[in-house]
């Protein structure tokens, strides 16, 4: 069993009340670590060290080209330990080895990523009427305060961490509190690489308590925030206290549209790929499925003649496809939905059950779950599941389509499948989502943006944009006559 400890100033420590927390391998229910439980006064000692530490300048003065080396050997360590960190992750989250695999070589890759993007800065200057020179530069925001959720606890600490540091800020970071084991390995890496103390700090415990004080105190410059639409909220309001920039990364109801003439075999592929990877607990999974009328049957009898297939079990299990959700609370949530689907109306032709046969009772699983038979008023249409649960609607043409895809408060991903390229750019640029693909699904890349419309966040992380977060632009104005201005005339 793992005795995990919040670091703060380059130390392993406890929390001051010394209480703790069980975490649980989600495919067993059996308690694999104990986790710190952090208070309020821990985030403050962890905010005020990184506040002295960004004012010592012990990291925001060192040339770019210094920091990225910390950067690339951190991007190092994680290749060299990629397989213990996706046994972790696969332990801690669920997800299966294949998933984690692909999570460490994605995490190694965005270090390595940023580690080359901030010595490459771009600089700007204006041509002015004055006999002046205007430049614009880039500076760190300063404390950048970074709260993680439980579905990638190491990719998603990874998207905020690397630009975070890579432009010269200070960190406290707060993992989730249901999966802090692979989070803990990244810090350990952090340490071993020798980063400053007082530069990077993570502190656990509750969203309520810990995650709050983090955005609401300030000395907290900026608080980038990745989980549900509810809790974003209330991280902009406390962050109003004094106008901390913000980076939200919040929930979504995401639309895959499939036109009568695409490759179909491939669409119905991608369309389980985009619900039931990561048992569906990714924000941008594609949870609405809207087909056109004139292929709807035959995708949904497809579509869950292939879903019924799917190998649910342990992550590490090597024949998993599917694993379990990520704990008993979460479990509960996702069947309380599915039941009321049923109450609503919906017909459902897929799964819906718990999973106890085969040695799986102690775990979480739940099978591949798809609804047909729904309106868009329905609350298994509109909300955000975060299951292995799917909806499939049937649409007439193009504009239905693009109705049904935007009716909902969220924007974060969509998708089109067609062979009609005119077609397929004509609908996606009228989806009102910040992340889209023609003809696949999921796919992400360091090197662009992501980000949502509407209720499912603001800014973007990845590629320039995910920099540009980490970063205040200044205006410098450099005057080249220097005599008196003769404003006044005394």
């Amino acid at each position: 069993m793992f005795d995990l400890k919040m670091y703060i100033n380059g130390e392993w420590i406890d929390s001051k009340t010394k209480n703790k927390r069980d975490i649980y391998n989600p495919a067993t229910g059996e308690v694999i670590a104990q986790a710190a439980e952090g208070t309020v006064e821990d985030a403050q000692e962890a905010i005020k060290v990184a506040k002295e530490a960004f004012e010592s300048g012990i990291w925001s003065d060192v040339p770019a080209a210094e920091r990225a080396t910390y950067l690339y050997k951190i991007a190092d360590k994680i290749d060299e330990n990629a397989e213990e960190l996706a046994r972790l992750e696969t332990m801690d989250n669920g997800k299966p080895l294949r998933e984690a695999r692909f999570d460490m070589a994605d995490a190694a890759n965005c270090f390595r990523y940023y580690a080359g993007l901030i010595t490459k800065p771009e600089g700007v200057t204006y041509q002015v009427s004055d006999p002046a020179q205007a430049l614009v530069v880039k500076e760190p925001v300063g404390v950048c305060g970074l709260i993680v959720p439980w579905n990638y606890p190491m990719l998603m600490s990874v998207w905020k961490i690397a630009p975070a540091l890579a432009a010269g800020n200070t960190i406290v970071y707060k993992p989730s509190e249901v999966t802090p084991v692979t989070p803990t390995k990244l810090f350990e890496i952090i340490e071993e690489v020798g980063i400053p103390k007082g530069v990077a700090n993570m502190v656990m415990g509750p969203g309520a308590t810990v995650g709050n004080e983090i955005a609401e105190s300030k000395d907290v410059d900026l608080v980038s925030f990745t989980g549900g639409t509810k809790t974003g909220r209330s991280i902009m309001k406390a962050a109003a206290g004094n106008i901390k920039k913000l980076s939200l990364e919040l929930g979504g109801k995401s639309p895959n549209i499939i036109f009568a003439d695409a490759d179909f075999e491939v669409a119905v592929d991608y369309a389980l790929f985009g619900i039931f990877c990561g048992t569906g607990q990714v924000c941008a999974a594609g949870s609405r499925i809207l087909v056109e009328e004139s292929i709807y049957d035959k995708f949904v009898d497809r579509f869950v003649e292939r879903a019924k297939k799917i190998k649910v079990g342990p992550g590490d299990d090597p024949n998993t496809e599917m694993g379990p959700l990520v704990s008993q609370e979460h479990m509960e949530k996702v069947l309380r939905y599915i039941e009321l689907g049923k109450q609503e109306g919906a017909k459902l032709v897929c799964g819906g059950n718990r999973i106890t046969e085969n040695g799986l009772d102690k775990g979480y699983f739940v099978e591949p779950t798809v609804f047909v038979d729904v309106t868009n008023d329905m609350k298994i249409v509109q909300d955000e599941i975060f299951g292995p649960v799917v909806v499939i609607q049937k649409f007439k043409d193009e504009q239905e389509a693009i109705q049904f895809a935007n009716a909902t408060d969220y924007g974060l991903a969509g998708a089109v499948f067609t062979v009609d390229g005119a077609k397929a750019l004509r609908v996606i640029k009228k989806v009102r989502a910040g992340i889209t693909w023609i003809n696949m699904y999921h796919n992400t890349y360091n090197e662009a943006p992501w980000g949502g419309y509407k209720q499912s966040g603001i800014g973007r992380a990845l590629g320039t944009y995910g920099l540009d977060t980490y970063q205040e632009t200044k205006q410098i104005n450099i005057n080249l006559q220097v005599e008196p201005i003769r404003w006044f005339s005394n």
